[in-house]
């Protein structure tokens, strides 16, 4: 899940540690953030390749193998402003070397977990770490160039560095999970931190921008409970029931508090989100597709993991192709976006990144869940990959565009809180839409099989603990297992729901950034 690339947005020359002007961009620095950024990368898209090998070892029930993922890409949606800010205050240094930091305690509490409840722990530890270091590896980059061109080029090899910590992670996964355990997999990111940490202390450049600057400690509360409640409830809406008291309060809960952050915002000196910029209609398009599109690119994502893990039984090494096809595109075709982005406008690369992304989507839905064949993946994944490095590309581009000059940054910080709001909402809602119709539809059909009572009854009794993922899971000569098949296509069916949800996601973006987007119209005054 490649993020943002959120230029820094004091209003003033950076300076050094020692309130010297920023020198020029040191080798150390620019290798420091790179390795940092990769390392935030490796670790979000780890877990994609290992969910079945989870299942199979931690034996997750109902929502909680939703969790592993959303508990990594909380923290980074919700703190990544914050950290930001943080690090135009106080060094940017210090936050580069204590995020590695984090995600070596992450990783290594995620490799100790012999429960769900301490894997969640370890990404939750992970993904404050990632908050620290996407922004701060960026802002430190950025910071140390003197021209506008070697600002350009240090960025690009930044988000080259991104892009290949998404290509290294199912790569890393597969071949960790196929021949050792899904452990070493997070042992090799905690080593990686480790040098990471390393580097950084030893070689980055301090620097910070504190003019102009302040915490906005309201708004990052108030969204803080607000995402986190709105989460709980989605996710846990398939388990816990859609009229449970929990999941009704929570949604009661997310409401009122996302109401706050909005009062908060509009009181706010230096906000979190500056909600003036959305006066602009195409700023406010832009921002919408920016959400539901990357909820539609991890949603697709994250349905293809349970696909082949859980569902298909399929091994790490064998899952991780998929994923080399959706992250490693996005890599392969940098050159390519870049200068299609100097050539074309933004609103029409994401039209058609969008367009091809719900190609994708609607492909993979009609998939039969017995098909194990990789072969039958590569043209709906691929083209979602493709889709997706043309529109990750183009977003910040085209909401940028869209503002006076003088907000380009504040409307690229905001656009990277969006989209990451999108990628977080991912594997809740396609979790929470397949999980519901899958435990449904397997109801339905175990009440009218065949098989015998005790058969039923002890299926009925796995799959209320744990849903059908539990009775796929369970040996095959067991009387629930009898069941197995069953829950295998109700599964299927629940996980082609999820790529029509994100197909049909995708293609309503597309149709909103080509009709409604006008770049440069309403300009936001300052």
């Amino acid at each position: 899940m490649p993020t943002s690339a959120t230029p820094p947005r004091s209003a003033k020359p950076d300076t050094a540690s020692d309130g010297t002007s920023a020198p020029s961009l040191a080798l150390g620095t620019l290798l420091a953030g790179c390795l940092a950024v990769c390392l935030a990368q490796i670790a979000l898209a780890i877990p994609a390749t290992l969910n079945g090998l989870f299942q199979q070892d931690l034996h997750p029930i109902g929502s909680q193998l939703t969790w592993i993922s959303d508990a990594f890409l909380l923290p980074v949606t919700v703190l990544e402003l914050t950290f930001g800010v943080l690090g135009d205050l106080f060094g940017r240094k210090r936050l580069l070397v204590g995020g590695s930091a984090l995600i070596v305690a992450g990783e290594a509490a995620a490799a100790a977990a012999h429960g769900v409840h301490l894997l969640w722990v370890g990404q939750a530890l992970a993904g404050l770490g990632a908050a620290a270091l996407f922004p701060t590896s960026l802002a430190m980059i950025a910071a140390g160039t003197r021209t506008h061109r070697d600002r350009a080029r240090s960025i690009s090899v930044w988000a080259a560095s991104l892009s290949t910590g998404g290509f290294i992670a199912p790569v890393l996964g597969g071949i960790t999970g196929n021949y050792g355990s899904w452990r070493w997999a997070f042992i090799v990111v905690a080593f990686i931190a480790a040098a990471s940490t390393a580097v950084s202390l030893r070689f980055a450049h301090d620097s910070s921008a504190p003019e102009g600057r302040s915490l906005d400690v309201g708004g990052q509360l108030t969204i803080g409970v607000g995402l986190f409640a709105l989460l709980y409830a989605v996710i846990q809406g398939p388990t816990d029931g859609w009229g449970s008291t929990s999941v009704v309060t929570a949604f009661v809960v997310a409401a009122v508090f996302i109401v706050l952050f909005l009062i908060a915002e509009a009181r706010a000196a230096s906000p979190l989100l500056r909600l003036d910029l959305f006066r602009n209609r195409s700023f406010a398009v832009a921002s919408v597709v920016a959400v539901v599109g990357m909820f539609s690119f991890l949603g697709t994502a994250y349905a293809t993991s349970i696909r082949l893990g859980p569902i298909q039984h399929q091994s790490p090494l064998r899952s991780s192709v998929a994923f080399i096809l959706l992250n490693g595109i996005t890599l392969a075709m940098t050159p390519l976006t870049s200068r299609l982005l100097e050539r074309v406008n933004g609103r029409w690369l994401l039209s058609v990144g969008l367009a091809l992304i719900a190609c994708g989507d609607f492909l993979a839905a009609n998939l039969s869940v017995d098909d194990r064949g990789l072969g039958s993946l590569v043209l709906p994944l691929g083209l979602v990959g493709i889709g997706f490095a043309l529109t990750v590309s183009s977003i910040t581009a085209t909401a940028v565009n869209t503002v006076p000059v003088h907000l380009a940054g504040m409307a690229s910080a905001s656009t990277s809180l969006l989209r990451d709001f999108g990628f977080t909402l991912g594997p809740a809602v396609i979790g929470a839409v397949a999980l519901s119709r899958a435990a449904s539809d397997f109801t339905a059909k175990l009440a009218a099989s065949p098989l015998s009572a005790a058969a039923k009854a002890a299926a009925g009794q796995v799959a209320g603990a744990g849903g059908p993922l539990a009775v796929n899971s369970v040996p095959a000569a067991s009387p629930p297992g009898a069941a197995g098949p069953l829950a295998m296509q109700a599964l299927g069916h629940g996980y082609a729901l999820g790529f029509t949800v994100c197909g049909i996601a995708a293609l309503a973006s597309c149709l909103l950034a080509l009709l409604a987007l006008r770049a440069g119209s309403d300009a936001v005054e300052a």
